[in-house]
């Protein structure tokens, strides 16, 4: 078979671009179609000026035709018998048809080059097969589309106050041409009071969408709480560090502080030690039985700045050291 070269066909440069490709092939068509041209080759002219077209107007088969590079590379080119590269027929096409270029039959029905069925013939009828039987097969039945699932990370405090998150979610969605893009989709999320770590939000109708008439599937996000020294939750109960100061827990008494359930007025007993749990009822993430707020003692030394501050600190171990040696042992 011989080779075709489909540029020099619609007199066309090799970086010619999409338009200027449809230009040449209109201005030919219409200086040979058959309907209308005198030329006594017209026929034949616009089979050949078609089978280009054809080629040149889809990215895939125009690339897949320039990926050949120059002919005389191949064993007997250029009008003495061309052969596909090794491995050709082991490459995979996704053709789309060409704008007014017929589909394997030409525009009057005559068959393609040998040159082009080598190349791309077995790939586009089994494309047009398949279109055959998808249509014959008739539209696919209403399926509802999956389920989707994502996570979502809040603040503990969040959960407390619930109300409306905005959150942004990356996939991957396949266009037209079967290529898959990175999407980036920004929701509107109603966060409940009391939501827990692991527990389940439900969108509905933001999953996958559903074949046919079928409705979307549901976009579930699992949620988990962002890791703070401050505090951390247990099922409902929740966990907050209390920082004291050493005469505050050395004395005990009301000390004012503020919770995630808000101010409030505790009641540290004389002589806590660090790591002591002061439980509060109720005040734990909300709920029709809210969980227990526990309040984790903390000692805080602070430094000595003045004169005054130093001679407290020489106080209290001059009496810590007296206290050793009158009992052998400090409380």
């Amino acid at each position: 078979m011989d080779y075709k070269d489909y540029y020099k066909t619609l007199g066309v440069t090799k970086d010619a671009s999409a338009d200027e490709i449809k230009k040449a092939f209109r201005k030919l068509a219409r200086k040979y179609h058959p309907d209308v041209s005198k030329e006594a080759d017209a026929q034949q002219r616009m089979a050949e000026v078609n089978e280009a077209y054809n080629v040149l107007s889809d990215p895939e088969k125009r690339k897949a035709y320039d990926e050949l590079g120059d002919p005389s590379q191949y064993q007997g080119a250029q009008g003495q018998g061309f052969t596909p590269p090794p491995g050709w027929n082991h490459q995979e096409f996704h053709f789309r048809d060409s704008d007014g270029a017929a589909g394997m039959g030409g525009m009057h029905g005559e068959d393609y080059s040998s040159f082009f069925e080598e190349l791309f013939g077995q790939a586009q009828r089994q494309q047009h097969q398949q279109r055959r039987q998808r249509q014959q097969a008739g539209p696919p039945p209403d399926v509802r589309g999956r389920d989707q699932h994502s996570v979502i990370e809040l603040d503990v405090p969040d959960s407390y106050a619930g109300g409306m998150h905005r959150l942004q979610l990356r996939g991957v969605q396949l266009d037209a041409q079967g290529h898959a893009h990175e999407t980036v989709r920004e929701l509107q999320v109603t966060i409940p009071k009391g939501v827990r770590e692991g527990q389940m939000i439900r969108l509905a109708g933001q999953g996958s969408p559903g074949l046919g008439h079928g409705e979307a599937g549901d976009l579930l996000l699992e949620v988990r709480f962002r890791a703070d020294k401050r505090w951390h939750t247990e099922g409902k109960d929740v966990y907050q560090q209390l920082p004291l100061m050493p005469w505050e827990a050395a004395l005990g008494g009301p000390v004012e502080f503020t919770t995630l359930a808000g101010p409030l007025e505790i009641n540290v007993p004389a002589g806590s030690q660090p790591g002591r749990k002061l439980r509060i009822k109720g005040k734990g993430l909300p709920s029709s039985t809210p969980g227990d707020l526990y309040l984790v003692l903390q000692l805080q030394v602070p430094k000595a700045h003045t004169d005054a501050q130093r001679a407290a600190y020489e106080a209290l171990a001059a009496a810590y050291a007296d206290l050793r040696t009158r009992t052998g042992d400090a409380p």
